[in-house]
Parts: C-alpha cells; sequence; structure tokens
C-alpha cells in the first residue's frame, strides 16, 4: 500500500489513497499470541455451531475459562 522507498512523499501517497497520513506513519503492531488463540477458538466453535450468535459463543469461551467480552479489559 504505502511504499516508503518510492520516490513519491509519504503525505502525497497517503493522499492519493485517501488515508490519513497519520495512519501511514504508524507500524502495525503484531496481535498477541492469546488474541490469536482466542479468535482460532472462536472460529472452531463456530464452524462446530453454526447456529450460534454472539452471546451463545461468548457464553461456551466463558464456560471454558477464556475472559471475553467488554468488561474482560477493566479486571
Amino acid at each position: 500500500m504505502i511504499d516508503r522507498g518510492h520516490d513519491l512523499a509519504l503525505a502525497t501517497q497517503a493522499r492519493l489513497l485517501r488515508i490519513a497520513r497519520s495512519t501511514a506513519d504508524r507500524a502495525p503492531r503484531p496481535t498477541p499470541a492469546a488474541d490469536l488463540a482466542m479468535m482460532r477458538r472462536i472460529d472452531e466453535l463456530h464452524l462446530n455451531h453454526p447456529f450460534a450468535g454472539s452471546r451463545m459463543l461468548r457464553s461456551r469461551l466463558v464456560n471454558e475459562g477464556i475472559m471475553v467480552g467488554r468488561r474482560m479489559y477493566g479486571r
């Protein structure tokens, strides 16, 4: 997307792509391994229970001891 080695300035590339220049300045952070494991488990549950909604999937994860949901970050 953004090529830092290109002749065009970073600001010009960002303008052409219609993104904020500050977005182009930030280096992406890697996703934590715990989050990847939780996403993988959500995928497994969804494949096994396609009828399950977000609340049922959350309950299953909580029953497995995986803290999920909006309130998990405040603890």
